[in-house]
């Protein structure tokens, strides 16, 4: 045997045994003896979960563990669905741009701010930074998976469901790495996401709130206008002027197709208002994000078959005042109200899920969740619109947010019942992998913070 010949049987027998270890090596897990809250059905007072390779291979009282399994003891543990935050702008890459100095004109400058605030074809889940530290620290408070946004404003682009941990980087069996990037979305796009500022940054149009609504409403006209010129041009070719070609004007067609949900970040009533309206004439499928003023207009929302990803980010003193300083009665109302609009939500029938986006700690999404379960929002209803009713408005039901067999493997395991004051996370799950966890106590906020405790 020529040496040039041993050298490539020595490589193919290295890469049949790299194979062989990756196919071998066991991601496998059973809590065991556990209390198991599956969402999707009844709980089981004394159960065992298997989690194979990022899947649950079964859950149930009667289940066994297997022998390949590490085995977690779960008595006097509570399983939980992992829980999905359905905000957060950490782990993705989107600085905003700088205008130029050198635009000569009105049109240069128009023509700069339209790339900043119109962006459709924005789509965050090509932006995900892979086991990001802010991302990952999101485990500590069980929470498996967020909906990263976008940046920006207006038009800002389409979110992506990710979990918050990547599974083990094993070597690659060739020279080309695998791309990773790609790991930790569970679903993209989820929704195209768009606000209205009072007025959009830059020179130029628009400039107001009105100028923003307006500028919105014809970017979908100009993506109908653009469907039908396309659509025409594919019947004719010959003889017909050939369309201009708009990668954001594309973007759009998913949205006006009612195949991707528009959010609509907005808060007040009005807004909200305007948002629905918005959706009946462009035939859009709407959420609301936000959502602070939700439960006064419960009616149009359901007539619209409308969601809500409500934030729990309350609003708290700010920290302008002086200490012996009065505020307005409607600041005051507003605060008062805000942890009592989910309660409002359940009754109406409103289907929505949770947003900690602008939380300081992700471990005060739990923490101000339960403020409205006190304030009259039935646990399990709580429970639910971070876990099954998260997932369904993302769109990833069949695959997130109960403890069924064949799900993906995200499972949280706590010490105590999840809105109890004294629970404690004991171990997370994310893709069938046990995470490492931080359980350092978050230091004590100063007044006027975010958490709401």
């Amino acid at each position: 045997m020529t040496r040039s010949l041993r050298l490539i049987t020595a490589t193919v027998a290295t890469a049949a045994a790299v194979v062989a270890l990756r196919a071998d090596v066991p991601h496998v897990y059973a809590i065991k003896g556990a209390r198991i809250i599956t969402v999707g059905g009844a709980a089981i007072p004394s159960g065992t979960i298997v989690m194979r390779n990022g899947v649950i291979e079964a859950v149930g009282a009667g289940v066994d563990a297997p022998k390949d399994a590490r085995v977690v003891e779960g008595a006097g543990l509570t399983v939980y669905p992992g829980l999905i935050d359905m905000g957060s702008s950490a782990g993705v890459d989107q600085t905003p741009a700088l205008q130029p100095a050198n635009l000569r004109t009105t049109e240069e400058a128009e023509r700069w701010k339209r790339a900043q605030i119109f962006r459709p074809d924005f789509d965050v889940a090509s932006q995900i930074r892979g086991e990001a530290p802010e991302v990952v620290r999101y485990a500590s408070a069980g929470i498996t998976s967020v909906l990263a946004l976008p940046g920006g404003s207006v038009v800002k682009g389409r979110s992506a469901l990710v979990n918050v941990a990547g599974p083990v980087d094993e070597p690659p069996v060739g020279n080309v790495g695998d791309y990773r990037r790609g790991l930790q979305v569970v679903k993209a796009p989820v929704a195209l996401h768009i606000d209205f500022p009072n007025g959009a940054r830059g020179d130029g149009y628009p400039a107001s709130l009105l100028g923003v609504i307006s500028f919105v409403r014809q970017s979908f006209l100009d993506a109908q206008h653009q469907q039908m010129v396309n659509q025409r041009y594919e019947r004719v070719k010959s003889g017909a002027a050939r369309p201009n070609y708009d990668p954001s004007l594309d973007a759009l067609q998913p949205a006006l197709q009612g195949k991707v949900p528009v959010a609509f970040e907005v808060n007040t009533a009005r807004e909200i208002g305007r948002s629905l309206d918005m959706a009946k004439e462009f035939k859009l499928d709407p959420v609301i994000y936000g959502g602070r003023e939700a439960d006064q207009v419960a009616t149009d929302l359901k007539a619209r078959s409308a969601r809500v990803i409500y934030n729990v980010n309350y609003p708290t003193r700010s920290r302008a005042f002086a200490a012996d300083a009065d505020e307005s009665l409607s600041a005051l109302r507003t605060r008062a109200h805000a942890p009592r609009v989910p309660a409002a939500l359940q009754k109406a029938g409103i289907p929505f899920g949770f947003s900690g986006a602008g939380l300081r700690e992700p471990r005060d999404f739990v923490r101000n969740v339960a403020r409205a379960v006190r304030e009259g929002l039935p646990a399990d209803a709580a429970l639910r619109a971070m876990t099954a009713d998260a997932a369904k408005i993302a769109g990833v039901a069949d695959r997130l947010g109960t403890l069924e067999k064949g799900r993906i493997a995200n499972v949280l395991v706590t010490e105590g019942d999840l809105f109890d004051e004294r629970m404690k996370v004991k171990h997370v799950f994310v893709d069938g992998r046990l995470v490492q966890i931080d359980d350092t106590p978050a230091q004590p906020e100063r007044r006027g913070g975010r958490g709401g405790r």
